[in-house]
């Protein structure tokens, strides 16, 4: 059964580790690992009935090859990739576009959570737009100390099991409404 919760997430460091990405020479990731637990994590949120949208920038054919090679391509109900779009995240076309090819209107924002480890494109999207905002503060690449009100995420997990059950909680709420 299908869980009323949404999922949104980008990839990488926060299912993909960046810094084990190895690309060809026209620039598209070949190979990558996966976050510790990520993987794992993915596949349970999937098996377990939430609808996962991958929103994310970077190259369509990057993604392909690293999901492939993980066997979790299955596990995105659709797939938002910026070199599509044209436009980056915080861009509210990238999350219009994710919403647009899942059927949902703004009724279902409150639905849909945006899981990333990036405040200034992950969390200030989601937040801008409307959505839950779920920070991965994994990676020691990037900043995770917010600079204003919209870089400040709704909830923050420390790895990638964790949204299992921020998931589940949010699910209750959800069913409890």
């Amino acid at each position: 059964m299908e869980k009323r919760l949404i999922i949104f997430t980008d990839s990488g460091d926060t299912i993909v580790d960046e810094g084990t990405e190895i690309r060809d020479e026209k620039g598209i990731v070949v190979h990558a690992d996966l976050i510790p637990g990520a993987g794992e994590t993915l596949r349970k949120l999937h098996d377990a009935g939430y609808r996962i949208a991958l929103v994310a920038d970077g190259e369509e054919q990057s993604f392909a090859n690293v999901y492939r090679e993980h066997g979790l391509g299955d596990c995105f109900r659709t797939r938002t990739i910026s070199e599509i779009v044209g436009e980056q995240k915080p861009s509210a076309l990238m999350f219009r576009d994710a919403m647009e090819k899942n059927g949902l209107t703004e009724a279902d924002k409150c639905r849909i959570i945006m899981v990333g480890n990036n405040i200034r494109k992950d969390v200030t999207g989601a937040n801008r737009f409307g959505l839950t905002s779920v920070l991965l503060d994994w990676s020691p690449r990037y900043g995770m100390i917010p600079e204003n009100e919209e870089q400040k995420a709704d909830y923050v997990i420390h790895r990638p099991e964790e949204l299992l059950e921020l998931a589940a909680h949010l699910e209750c709420e959800l069913e409890d409404r």
